[in-house]
């Protein structure tokens, strides 16, 4: 028996995802190919009248879907299989990253009274929900609600007016991300902070972002980039793809290290889907510079994506950027090598320069780059952390970032400079 699922991108029914037989395949509707503004669903998706087979299908579609520990809590409270993506998508497919919906056959896509059907929250109920996440991934089972995010931490699309935090209901677009702390990683919620606050502080244009309280309990809100208000102030969907759904990688593999992207198809992919390409191959630079410097090791290609805001595509702001080699249980392996090292304390001078030639981009050009920012990151992360608009100071968690940063800016410096023999 063939299923069947609608698929929309904005408020048009583009295509269809079947499962027949355990297999995933998609194909575009027919009126869609012929539209004037037809757009592909994904760069490894093309426009074709053909259908693409559970191959080409997976990457993008699973890529919508939560991951690990949550996707099973998932699967548990519809009783289907953590592994059918199919099921997954019909259940909590409404609200995705991008302006991807999901549809049974028949059904009308919602349109939210006044763009305003949330369910706001007060403080008690805020508390309920951290409290009740970890054991109900977003939220899944909840009347009116059909949430899906990746990555496998907890995180939950919610709207935020400045003041209340609400629960989107019945098609209402988010406005934010909801990151409660990482049981497994003390003081996620300042780490992360501090990190996304640093790479503003840098001029890098990071996801806006902003640590909340709520009767002593933190969490970090993020403005989602794939949003924005229209003149009539509705806030509407703008479609993005992560570079391993863009580069037709389940996110199973998402990590170099187990057959995922690197830095070549990441850079690569940039290259050859935005315009002009230069300005956002420099972006994704100061990325990967930045991401390193501050220890980010979980810098995997779906922790990058690509915006598209207007006919050609953007490099999204940078986001997921924490300090992980801070924690010494945690793997002291970046998710991406630079040149042939996967450990940073294994980066020479000669390691640059094998990744400046691997992604196209001049050695003086990526050792000029690499120097500014890591000339400048430790005295902007110290003024930073003693800014008195920010709860940064006396932290300790912050402190070991900073001297983290204090040291690795330090070793590269000496690196790249030192005109002597490297063993």
């Amino acid at each position: 028996m063939t299923h069947e699922l609608e698929v929309w991108l904005y408020a048009d029914h583009i295509g269809t995802l079947q499962l027949l037989n355990g297999r995933l395949s998609f194909s575009y509707a027919p009126n869609w190919l012929t539209h004037s503004d037809a757009v592909a669903l994904s760069a490894s998706l093309p426009l074709q009248a053909e259908s693409f087979n559970d191959l080409k299908t997976r990457p993008f579609f699973a890529g919508l879907l939560p991951e690990g520990k949550m996707r099973h809590l998932i699967a548990q409270q519809f009783q289907v299989s953590s592994q059918n993506d199919f099921a997954l998508l019909d259940y909590i497919g409404g609200e995705c990253a991008g302006a991807v919906t999901f549809l049974e056959p028949g059904q009308v896509l919602p349109v939210p009274k006044h763009n305003n059907e949330v369910q706001w929250l007060n403080d008690k109920e805020v508390l309920a929900l951290l409290e009740e996440l970890p054991h109900r991934p977003m939220l899944a089972g909840k009347d009116g609600l059909r949430l899906s995010l990746a990555g496998a931490q907890d995180k939950l699309p919610v709207v935020f007016d400045g003041n209340r935090i609400g629960l989107p209901l019945n098609g209402t677009p988010s406005s934010h991300i909801l990151k409660p702390a990482i049981n497994a990683v003390e003081d996620s919620v300042i780490n992360e902070g501090f990190c996304m606050t640093l790479a503003e502080t840098m001029q890098l244009k990071p996801a806006k972002s902003k640590i909340h309280f709520v009767l002593n309990r933190s969490f970090l809100l993020v403005e989602r980039y794939d949003r924005l208000i229209n003149a009539q102030g509705h806030r509407l969907r703008v479609h993005q793809e992560d570079f391993c759904q863009a580069l037709g990688v389940v996110p199973e593999i998402k990590y170099q290290n187990e057959g995922g992207p690197g830095f070549i198809q990441c850079f690569e992919l940039v290259r050859q889907s935005t315009r002009p390409s230069a300005p956002q191959v420099l972006r994704l630079l100061d990325y990967m510079i930045f991401n390193t410097l501050i220890g980010n090791h979980d810098a995997h290609a779906k922790n990058f994506s690509l915006l598209y805001s207007d006919k050609s595509p953007v490099l999204a702001p940078l986001y997921d950027t924490l300090s992980t080699a801070i924690y010494p249980a945690l793997t002291p392996k970046m998710a991406m090598k630079i040149g042939s090292k996967y450990k940073f304390s294994e980066v020479q001078a000669r390691h640059w320069d094998q990744f400046a030639d691997s992604v196209g981009i001049s050695k003086a050009q990526t050792k000029q780059r690499i120097l500014a920012l890591a000339k400048s990151l430790p005295d902007t992360a110290r003024k930073l952390q003693s800014n008195p608009n920010y709860n940064f100071s006396n932290n300790t968690i912050v402190e070991r970032i900073k001297a983290l940063i204090d040291q690795r800016c330090a070793l590269t410096i000496r690196r790249l400079t030192n005109t002597t023999t490297e063993f």
